[in-house]
């Protein structure tokens, strides 16, 4: 089934997207040797870890100001302009086709949705499960009617679940005017996507880069690292960056992660490829998708800021509920 029916470019091919400076997923004989393959060492998590923080967010943030508050994995909201934006929103306790399998929260989202304020923007990154998470749009939806901003293709995936939902889909490198004075960016990242064994791909997949009153925030959902050339565009375009947004965790192993996700000392590679002032480390101890500790990431990060001499401020590694204003 087709997702997407548009023209050709240099990153579609009529049926599927692609990155020209990425790599395509894994196929299915290597996911089988990662999960069913003898020596596998998956840790344990336990099976609930609450975080210490929780936010009850403003109705509006004026001004100059933008307040950044953590919900958890890769859901944000961004509060700037007068506008709340929601990132890759997810209030589900599984992210996956089904409600009695696959991975579970092992925290409460760091704002609980009855304490959210107006919604007015949703951007959503690409239709992995952990990122694309129709319940919570429809949810979203009912409540506020937001308007959905996300790459092209995602926009006929919501609307087969939910034709309420107010989306619409944009390719790389657009521009789309927000109101309020902020604008978002679609810009190309190394990721895929897919909803199901037969659809790897023809939707496409994104980073953000948001203008905001208190500067540019680069929003890095997913990502591989590779020779951090999509990292280095980004500085040269739409540089320089107040903050980068960047994923830490969801790496092991090594040898099935490398092309779709960064580990920590990626991370900090990246950070120095985009040039952004400072970072938020995400993407990390709310879903078990891989196979490092629940605090790998976090202690990673801190090993990884010391061996580039960078200051540990400059890179946090969030829990949900924290809050940064800029």
């Amino acid at each position: 089934m087709k997702t997407y029916d548009g023209p050709a470019s240099d990153h579609f091919n009529g049926l599927h997207f692609f990155d020209p400076d990425g790599a395509p997923p894994k196929p299915l004989r290597e996911l089988l040797r990662w999960q069913l393959g003898g020596g596998r060492q998956r840790a344990k998590w336990p099976m609930w870890a609450p975080s210490p923080h929780a936010d009850i967010p403003p109705e509006r943030i004026e001004g100059d100001n933008v307040r950044l508050s953590f919900v958890g994995h890769a859901s944000w909201l961004i509060q700037a302009g007068g506008l709340n934006i929601l990132v890759d929103p997810v209030w589900s306790m599984r992210v996956s086709p089904v409600a009695w399998a696959g991975p579970k929260r092992h925290n409460d989202p760091g704002i609980a949705f009855e304490k959210l304020p107006k919604i007015d923007v949703v951007l959503v990154s690409h239709g992995h499960y952990d990122h694309l998470d129709i319940a919570t749009l429809s949810r979203l939806t009912k409540n506020f009617a937001p308007r959905v901003v996300t790459p092209l293709g995602n926009d006929v995936t919501m609307r087969s679940r939910d034709s309420t939902i107010k989306v619409e889909a944009f390719d790389w490198h657009d521009r789309v005017e927000l109101g309020g004075g902020i604008a978002v960016h679609l810009v190309p990242t190394r990721h895929w996507t897919a909803r199901g064994m037969f659809d790897r791909n023809k939707a496409l997949w994104a980073s953000f880069v948001l203008e905001t009153p208190a500067g540019k925030i680069y929003v890095v959902c997913d990502s591989g690292y590779g020779d951090g050339r999509h990292f280095r565009r980004v500085a040269d375009k739409h540089g320089p960056l107040r903050l980068a947004i960047l994923p830490i965790g969801a790496y092991e192993p090594r040898w099935f992660m490398r092309d779709q996700h960064m580990n920590p000392e990626d991370a900090v590679k990246a950070l120095l490829d985009c040039g952004a002032e400072q970072a938020l480390g995400h993407h990390h101890g709310t879903f078990q998708l891989t196979d490092e500790a629940i605090d790998a990431p976090a202690k990673a990060l801190v090993e990884a800021l010391d061996a580039a001499k960078i200051p540990q401020e400059r890179f946090v590694a969030m829990k949900p509920g924290q809050v940064v204003e800029i």
